[in-house]
């Protein structure tokens, strides 16, 4: 495993935490685009609901059925609560996800999610490899 200091880790942590901004205002603005571009074209995706994606082209498919329309009465705010660190180029991201109505305030009757993602750097920059989206059931 390659030896990283704090400040790589800090400088990397700041982009990883912009990965999920981009990714809560591509879901907030119903952006397909946006939310695709984020992927890497092998990443696997899978839904609060256990529906497992494979490949930039079935989340791109599954997202422009699902996204368009979702958010008209409400959307998500997401909030990084941890990052572990694989390798300097490889983190595992925790997620609160709580479901708000659109002037932001939060809606307790809806099941937050705990997402995890697990994002990593390329040539390209820093993409979504993998994410795993869990609601808590009360």
């Amino acid at each position: 495993m390659a030896s990283t200091t704090p400040a790589q880790h800090t400088d990397a942590e700041a982009s990883v935490r912009a990965v999920v901004a981009e990714l809560e205002r591509a879901q907030q603005t119903e952006d397909v685009d946006a939310f695709v571009r984020l992927f890497r074209s092998d990443a696997v995706w899978t839904t609060a609901h256990g529906r497992r994606l494979t490949g930039l082209a079935e989340i791109a498919e599954f997202t422009g059925k699902v996204l368009p329309g979702a958010m008209r009465e409400t959307t998500a705010r997401y909030e990084v609560t941890h990052v572990v660190w694989v390798r300097a180029d490889v983190a595992v991201v925790n997620v609160a996800q709580r479901a708000v109505d659109l002037d932001g305030h939060a809606l307790d009757e809806i099941p937050q999610g705990r997402p995890t993602y697990v994002v990593a750097r390329g040539e390209e920059g820093w993409h979504l490899v993998a994410g795993q989206n869990t609601q808590i059931v009360p």
